[in-house]
């Protein structure tokens, strides 16, 4: 149930859907430094881990991680003792009233379950608490919501992506909205999604909070000898082989490119598309100029972007209406002076100036070859946008404003 035990009863419970992610380093990175601003926490994680590996920033975490029953039915005494216990507080009714009014409008396994962790939560919580956040708007704010009422506490959250475009609008107002126990406030890492959510929202302020990055935890940028027109091009990317990443439209894109232009693309990251995109690849006659390297770990992933000469990410919308926020990856990209191949979706124009720190691409197959082709025969092309883009990520993406902002933040809401 609990991992680690060195911070006595803190204050704050940190909300999260799974601990820990290799995909959410961004969390990893929020965290370790709240931790370093003072504020005492635990984890209570609504998944077991499935990652193989780790990352740095996972062991540098001090707080005390909780799971909560991945499945109710596997806990069933821990359960049921915390409902019986929920029963018997005098938030109880509102707590109850509120799940049956979402369950009315999703009446689904999920959403028991959401109430079910949330009195575990609720019962198995330290008494020093007064206050909870969760990391993202969807089923994580959901368990930290039914538990706040139950423990008359201020709750937070901070949205990223999917839980923003795929949550439905009547959930999302509820949870924005100070008249059916909303949160304190909100933080969302792009002006896309901070500006669609102060839209919905009643009350509850929405602050944009970029993730930014720490440059301690990289490399000097390497120097990057001039290509030569005509050299080989080694591309790569880094995501989750998910529909809203695009890389199916990438496979297709490769495809077209000449036969007499060498290149070769290294993919890192897992998914659920893997087999699919691995097989698209072979039918392409491709898949022998691809590297598929699976999740790695950061230091890997560094390594691979110091090796490479263009990093691509040809993001899109998904048929559900999920898409990328501004990918950390892309920052990450740009602390190792890689050129960036993107596109113009959500928030990535937020940091990327097409043609200045960048080339954002229409995610047509023959529309990325095109640009594709530009970086291998012009030399000059990457450096110059490498080099730009390092310059913007120093001057207005690091990470410390934004753990200033989210710091004050919470500390209000706890006093």
């Amino acid at each position: 149930m609990t991992q680690s035990n060195t911070t006595p009863d803190p204050a704050l419970a940190v909300v999260v859907k799974g601990w820990p992610r290799l995909s959410e380093t961004f969390i990893a990175q929020e965290l370790v430094a709240l931790e370093q601003t003072g504020i005492a926490f635990e984890i209570w994680s609504l998944r077991h881990p499935t990652d193989t590996k780790t990352h740095p920033l996972h062991d540098r975490l001090q707080a005390r991680v909780r799971y909560l029953p991945e499945y109710l039915e596997d806990e069933p005494d821990r359960v049921a003792a915390a409902l019986k216990a929920a029963e018997h507080r005098p938030t109880y009714a509102a707590a109850r009233a509120a799940f049956e009014r979402d369950l009315a409008r999703d009446a689904t396994p999920n959403r028991e379950r959401r109430f079910g962790q949330a009195c575990v939560l609720a019962h198995e919580a330290p008494a020093a608490l007064r206050g909870l956040y969760a990391h993202f708007l969807h089923t994580p704010s959901s368990v930290a919501r039914y538990a706040a009422i139950l423990l008359d506490l201020p709750w937070s959250f901070s949205a990223h992506a999917k839980d923003i475009w795929t949550s439905p609008e009547w959930e999302l107002r509820e949870k924005l909205s100070h008249d059916s126990f909303g949160a304190s406030f909100g933080a969302t890492c792009t002006g896309f999604g901070a500006a669609h959510l102060q839209g919905l929202s009643n009350g509850t302020p929405v602050d944009l909070v970029y993730h930014g990055l720490d440059l301690q935890r990289f490399p000097a940028p390497p120097e990057r000898p001039l290509r030569v027109a005509g050299a080989p091009l080694h591309m790569m990317s880094v995501g989750r082989l998910v529909e809203k990443k695009g890389f199916d439209r990438l496979i297709a894109a490769l495809a077209l490119l000449p036969s007499e232009m060498d290149w070769h693309w290294t993919h890192i990251g897992g998914g659920a598309l893997r087999d699919q995109m691995m097989q698209a690849a072979h039918d392409a006659q491709v898949g022998h100029r691809i590297t598929w390297r699976g999740a790695c770990d950061q230091p890997e992933v560094i390594e691979a972007m110091r090796a490479a000469d263009v990093f691509v990410l040809p993001s899109r919308v998904a048929e559900d209406g999920d898409r990328d926020g501004l990918p950390n990856v892309l920052m990450e990209a740009a602390s190792q002076k890689l050129p960036i191949l993107s596109t113009p979706v959500s928030a990535i124009p937020e940091f990327i100036d097409t043609e200045v720190h960048g080339i954002l691409s229409d995610d047509d197959p023959t529309a990325l070859a095109r640009e594709m082709k530009r970086f291998a025969h012009d030399s000059a092309l990457g450096p110059r946008l490498a080099d730009a883009a390092f310059t913007r990520l120093r001057l207005d993406f690091l990470m410390a404003p934004g753990i200033k902002h989210l710091s004050r933040r919470l500390n209000e809401m706890l006093a």
